[in-house]
């Protein structure tokens, strides 16, 4: 098992993950990911398992304190210098969960966003999920007002640093 950064070369498999993992209306597309890995590569972690991408996680940096609808279509609003890590997605083949694939990227992404003076890691999840997050610290901020991305009612969650 090894983390690393998404390149190009991914682009497919990280396509495929995403499609197994969230309904149409949620998942982003193909070419959203391209613009993803062109603009914030870097901030753009894969779980490799038998080198196979197994689980991945993804989001800019940004000044922006929320999360907003706006930041899962526009990767060029990635500002490197930002305070906040954005989480946009926390991906896992439905055949590996529950295995701590997850963890040990968001345990990454938290120690990396640390390391580079973040204020902290913003993401949004559904109702279950809350719990999980808040086992690695987040705080539930309630149901967020700028994403409804899908249709969906999300909660805002925060780890601050």
């Amino acid at each position: 098992m090894s983390i690393r950064q998404a390149t190009m070369a991914n682009l497919d498999a990280i396509a495929s993950i995403e499609s197994a993992c969230f309904p149409q209306a949620e998942a982003a597309t193909k070419d959203e990911f391209a613009k993803r890995i062109q603009y914030y590569g870097n901030h753009f972690w894969l779980l490799m398992y038998e080198n196979q991408i197994v689980s991945f996680v993804d989001g800019f940096v940004t000044n922006q304190k929320d999360l907003s609808d706006e930041m899962y279509e526009k990767a060029s609003l990635h500002d490197e210098a930002g305070q906040w890590q954005m989480i946009f997605g926390v991906n896992t083949l439905p055949s590996y969960r529950k295995k701590g694939y997850a963890a040990k990227l968001l345990e990454r992404v938290i120690d990396d966003a640390q390391s580079q003076n973040r204020k902290g890691i913003v993401l949004t999840c559904k109702d279950a999920l809350v719990p999980y997050y808040t086992k690695f610290g987040f705080i539930d901020e309630g149901i967020s007002e700028k994403s409804v991305h899908g249709g969906v009612r999300w909660h805002q969650m925060r780890l601050t640093f």
